[in-house]
């Protein structure tokens, strides 16, 4: 029987391509696994997969009685519902410790880098086996689009070396290029609903008892929510009530001037300007430099829940 590999709930490149690369690592050292998601392709991955020509791993979104290996994620909130009747045999990721627990000991790799294929990059070197051309295009496009082409905070000298490497695998010269392609990509937010925009990359986090939603929209030049901000808005509100959340956030990074305008709908709007030190200029405010939701958003609300 197989062993699926899969990433949090709402899949972005790094969880899709991590399934993938992990897959084929894992398969190479002689176990049987099948790369899988819980949630649709965004137009970045799509993107990506289509440029290497790999197909997107199978939709699954029940686990009972099967083993498994999680990448990119180890919150539960971000998990499928019955993970609990799985058997979690690893773990790779570079966000903090979540509250997932296992019956047993596992492999794990958790490093503090910007990227989880930054880190299945170390696994291939530590086990010797050879990344074929096209996996470590896809892999070095999962690195440019988490580390948002080198210029997150989360973005270390691991990531940059791996990216590198990869591209010299991939036979890509200009990989900034490639990478400046997938953005062009990610800002397109005209194709969907709004709704559809605010859950594109978005994660559940329980905090003091209550749940936070936050999502995440990477584009090149912000005025292109000039004209949705209150569609993004109503969205929001919609999410937030349907999911029973205290409060749904949304950056909207833009990659060139490097800060992100956050979009707050919160039963808890003081936790949120005290977490920031800021005062909300109707529900928005700009934060310079802040580029990272991992490392700028969820340490300081986490004080505040």
């Amino acid at each position: 029987m197989s062993t699926y590999i899969f990433g949090h709930t709402t899949p972005d490149s790094d969880s899709i391509i991590g399934a993938i690369s992990l897959s084929y690592l894992k398969n190479q050292l002689g176990e049987d696994t099948t790369p899988t998601r819980q949630g649709e392709i965004n137009p970045e991955t799509q993107f990506i997969l289509d440029r290497f020509r790999f197909k997107a791993p199978e939709l699954k979104t029940t686990y009972a009685k099967e083993s498994v290996y999680l990448i990119d994620f180890m919150e539960r909130s971000q998990s499928p519902k019955d993970i609990d009747e799985a058997t979690v045999l690893g773990i790779v990721d570079h966000h903090k410790l979540g509250d997932l627990t296992t019956n047993s000991p596992l492999e794990m790799w958790v490093r503090p880098v910007g990227c989880s294929n930054t880190i299945v990059k170390q696994m291939f070197d530590y086990y010797g086996v050879e990344i074929p051309k096209n996996l470590a295009g896809i892999m070095m496009c999962a690195i440019l689009s988490d580390t948002v082409m080198f210029k997150s905070p989360t973005c270390t000298k691991e990531d940059t070396k791996a990216c590198k490497e990869l591209a010299k695998i991939a036979e890509i010269e200009d990989y900034k290029s490639l990478g400046m392609e997938m953005f062009i990509v990610k800002s397109d937010v005209l194709n969907a609903t709004t709704e559809e925009l605010v859950l594109r990359d978005f994660k559940d986090f329980n905090m003091g008892g209550v749940k936070i939603g936050v999502g995440q929209l990477e584009v090149v030049d912000l005025s292109v929510f000039d004209n949705m901000k209150d569609d993004l808005f109503s969205a929001m509100r919609k999410i937030k009530d349907e999911g029973d959340r205290d409060t749904v956030l949304l950056l909207l990074t833009d990659i060139m001037q490097e800060g992100s305008q956050l979009l707050v709908v919160s039963d808890s709007l003081s936790k949120i300007e005290r977490a920031f030190n800021v005062n909300l200029d109707n529900s928005e405010i700009w934060l310079p430099k802040v580029m990272s939701r991992k490392k700028q958003i969820i340490p300081f609300l986490e004080q505040q829940f």
